[in-house]
């Protein structure tokens, strides 16, 4: 029999409360003439509206192996039911020219799948400390009915326990229709003290319901699994998930769901999909006459390369849109099947396409040497014998040498994983960020780099071997004019069982061959005294380099007051007892105080310390004027500018900055500051958000890897905040200081951003790590008064700086969707 349609239906849900009653349907669907389909539903026999989302569903192209005009034919439809007792139920689809019924239930299993419960939870995550004894738990809760959903911590014998909360806003629900927009903030964060070998258990509250569930790593409603899990939509994923949990348990269930691909990559897949490069610009790419057309070579180094990858490989660079290119290929395999597979193949692409069957294996580095030697075009890349290229990326190099003749290029990327066929695990790297690459190879695929370069420095070393594309994108920076970042993913890495990009254990001499590679490019730029560490299991391939403080200059450490005497003391006492940095002295700007304990303080300091002085600034309250009065009586060549509601959390924390900021070619260094919970109130500053700026991070766990590691390693930003940042005085004095128009915003953006216009870096330092008590001085722009104030000073600055406006944060990468919150794409 033909059929008319294909189609999956994943889900169905009987969501039947006082305030609520429908029922939902997800799936897939498209029909054999690829016709724009309507959907209808019958209940009780009888005609009901249809609410119709749909979505993209890339993985049934892959798995149903069709070309349709759209990969929009996931759909999540929901029907309000009106009575109160429903006996059938029925959902039709049309083409326009036929019809199918695709879904029908009976009483007996609408009545199994009515669920009556309106609190929906879910546990993102359970860190349990066994050092400090505490548990913090992270997720979110909704009541269908939009009543407020209390939360309380029991023990085991259902006692209230005392717990510190935060509530952190979910756009992802409500971008999927799970809860509306008034009720976003229904995320949460949860720790208290705890034994975490005992039982504890969360109780969702509201006025009508109850909810207790226990807490552990694994604990997941299986609705609540599913609606995670269904987000993405897809569906070989769905369909296992389905098997699974009904042969295992939900337990098992979720053991395999964290097994599998990164759940954000299939949102990350159809973002991709839909931002692709289309076959009618590729052709017209083919036509472009550029007025420098240099010679790309792209060398492989193969051995025993599966034919399905040789054959990825090789296509997507012979069907590249630019076609200026050679590919070189020297093979170190056991057989001769890859040579004979090219020759088979690839014989009509004549010396385009250059392969050497190597006498023996040499090994990873040795190998692509002997590629790198039989390359002879003007800017030389390394390709990885199993990845794949986008078909516009040598196009997109081209087009930027147009520009100016770069030394160097890298592009953004992604991996392919090689099980489920799904692009995920974006790398949208920042532009050219010297402190990034010194934590981390940031950069690595894909690579170009001028001839020259190559001539001066050489190919791989194989002492470096599993890194050895690290020290090589050292060595070429080094003697580079300029590095350039294309923002766009023309590299796939692909991960399979036997990739570094899968198993990141299974090649764990990689990663101190980086670390020696970190070591070697300091000894050839002269920093001498680094320290280099490896980042603890989990963090592989991320590295802490601490900078000499050599010769240990005075630091002036720079603190604005008004009242808040205990305040100032908790801050003041930590330096003091806490850091370890010893050469400092403390310039205190006592500005209109009025508490009589603040001055007895002032000099109690003073007597007891003798490198505290307090200087008096008398004018109204401009946060700019009070520090560039405050720095005139400042003795350091090196000056922390500080909040009085600041507290030393890491003894090496100044240490930490000062050793960067000691580097010629920094400018200033900013601290993590958490909030008193220990979340991350910054972790850097990203120009743009909101039409002025924003920090990245905020809310995150201290410990929280976030995204890509940022705030866990030592990278390069736009600006830091100045609640805690040191600067060179002499940089300081070179741009002016602040720019005393922002009396109380912006100030601190504004001075880094002068700072960059010099070519001074702005260094975000991981782990000099602080307590940040925010704002408890002033209060927060929260008043009429202060909301319009803050404006004016925006608009201020947006005059001032409209470049970085319109073009973008070059240390935010323009995927990113500056108008959403920070690193989100959609």
């Amino acid at each position: 029999m033909k059929r008319n349609f294909f189609y999956t239906i994943d889900k169905v849900i009987y969501k039947d409360i006082e305030s609520a009653s429908y029922i939902a349907i997800i799936g897939w669907c498209y029909s054999k003439d690829d016709l724009p389909l309507t959907y209808s539903a019958k209940i009780n026999n009888k005609e009901a509206a249809v609410d119709l989302i749909k979505s993209h569903r890339q993985d049934v192209f892959k798995e149903q192996h069709v070309e349709l005009k759209s990969d929009l034919v996931g759909f999540r439809i929901k029907v309000d039911v009106d009575t109160d007792i429903v006996d059938s139920f029925e959902l039709r689809v049309t083409d326009g020219h036929a019809s199918e019924q695709i879904l029908v239930l009976n009483k007996k299993k609408i009545d199994k799948i009515r669920n009556t419960t309106a609190i929906e939870y879910s546990m993102d995550s359970v860190a349990k400390d066994l050092d400090k004894n505490s548990i913090a738990v992270q997720g979110w809760v909704y009541s269908e009915n939009g009543e407020p959903v209390q939360i309380d911590v029991l023990d085991e014998n259902g006692k209230s326990l005392e717990y510190k909360k935060r509530s952190m806003p979910r756009p992802d629900l409500v971008r999927y229709h799970l809860v509306k927009a008034e009720n976003k903030n229904c995320g949460f964060q949860v720790k208290f003290d705890g034994n975490p070998e005992k039982t504890y258990y969360l109780l969702f509250s509201t006025e009508k319901e109850q909810r207790k569930v226990e807490i552990e790593e694994n604990n997941y409603t299986a609705f609540g699994l599913f609606k995670s899990y269904l987000t993405h939509m897809n569906a070989q994923s769905i369909h296992n998930a389905m098997n699974y949990l009904k042969q295992n348990g939900v337990k098992r269930f979720f053991e395999r769901v964290k097994q599998g691909p990164n759940l954000v990559g299939y949102e990350y897949q159809n973002w991709f999909l839909k931002q692709r490069v289309k076959p009618e610009e590729l052709a017209r790419q083919s036509k472009e006459q550029f007025a420098y057309n240099p010679k790309l070579s792209i060398v492989v180094a193969t051995f025993n390369t599966k034919e399905e990858y040789l054959k990825e490989m090789i296509d997507t660079v012979v069907n590249q849109s630019y076609s200026n290119w050679e590919l070189c290929i020297a093979d170190g395999s056991t057989t001769d099947a890859v040579e004979k597979y090219v020759k088979a193949h690839y014989a009509l692409y004549g010396n385009k396409i250059k392969f050497k069957k190597l006498d023996q294996n040499y090994g990873i580095s040795g190998n692509t040497n002997k590629a790198l030697e039989m390359a002879d075009g003007d800017y030389l890349a390394v390709y990885d014998h199993d990845d794949v290229l986008e078909l516009d990326c040598f196009y997109e190099v081209v087009k930027a040498l147009q520009e100016y003749r770069y030394d160097t290029l890298y592009t953004d990327e992604d991996k392919l994983n090689d099980k489920y066929k799904v692009f995920t695990e974006p790398n949208f790297k920042p532009d050219y960020s010297e402190d990034l690459l010194r934590s981390q190879n940031y950069i690595t695929h894909i690579f170009f780099v001028n001839r020259h370069i190559y001539d001066e420095v050489g190919g791989y070393r194989s002492e470096y071997d599993g890194s050895q594309d690290y020290d090589y994108i050292f060595r070429c920076i080094e003697k580079a004019n300029a590095v350039y970042h294309i923002p766009r993913v023309l590299y796939h890495w692909r991960m399979h069982p036997q990739s570094t990009a899968m198993d990141p254990e299974s090649k764990l001499y990689c990663y101190t061959a980086g670390q020696r590679a970190i070591e070697s490019h300091y000894n050839r730029i002269g920093l001498k005294d680094v320290k280099v560490e490896l980042m603890p299991k989990p963090y592989y391939g991320f590295y802490h380099t601490t900078y000499s403080t050599e010769p240990n200059p005075l630091v002036s450490i720079l603190i604005p007051n008004y009242n808040l005497k205990d305040t100032l003391k908790t801050c003041v006492d930590s330096l003091y007892n806490v850091n370890t940095y010893k050469n400092f002295e403390i310039v205190i700007v006592e500005n209109n105080s009025t508490d009589k304990d603040i001055f007895e303080y002032y000099d109690k300091l003073q007597k007891e310390h003798d490198n505290v002085k307090v200087v008096t600034y008398q004018g109204e309250f401009n946060y700019s004027k009070i520090n560039n009065f405050g720095m005139k009586y400042t003795k350091g060549d090196y000056v922390l500018l500080l909040n009085n509601d600041t507290e030393v959390i890491e003894p090496t924390a100044i240490a930490e900055m000062l050793g960067c900021c000691l580097r010629k070619e920094v400018g200033a260094v900013g601290a993590k500051l958490l909030y008193e919970d220990d979340t991350v109130q910054h972790a850097g500053v990203v120009v743009g958000f909101g039409g002025y700026a924003g920090h990245v991070f905020t809310d995150i766990d201290k410990d929280d890897p976030g995204i890509l590691m940022r705030p866990r390693i030592n990278c390069n930003y736009s600006a830091v905040t100045a609640a805690c940042m040191m600067v060179k005085k002499s940089v300081f004095n070179e741009v002016n200081g602040f720019d005393e128009q922002f009396e109380v915003a912006c100030n601190d953006v504004d001075l880094c951003l002068k700072f960059r216009e010099k070519g001074y870096l702005i260094v975000y330092n991981a782990f000099a790590l602080w307590h940040h008590y925010e704002s408890k001085s002033r209060g927060y722009e929260d008043t009429p008064e202060k909301e319009a104030r803050f404006e004016a000073e925006k608009k201020k600055f947006q005059t001032k700086w409209p470049e970085i406006l319109k073009n973008g944060d070059p240390y935010y990468n323009r995927n990113w969707n500056i108008n959403l919150a920070p690193f989100r794409f959609e």
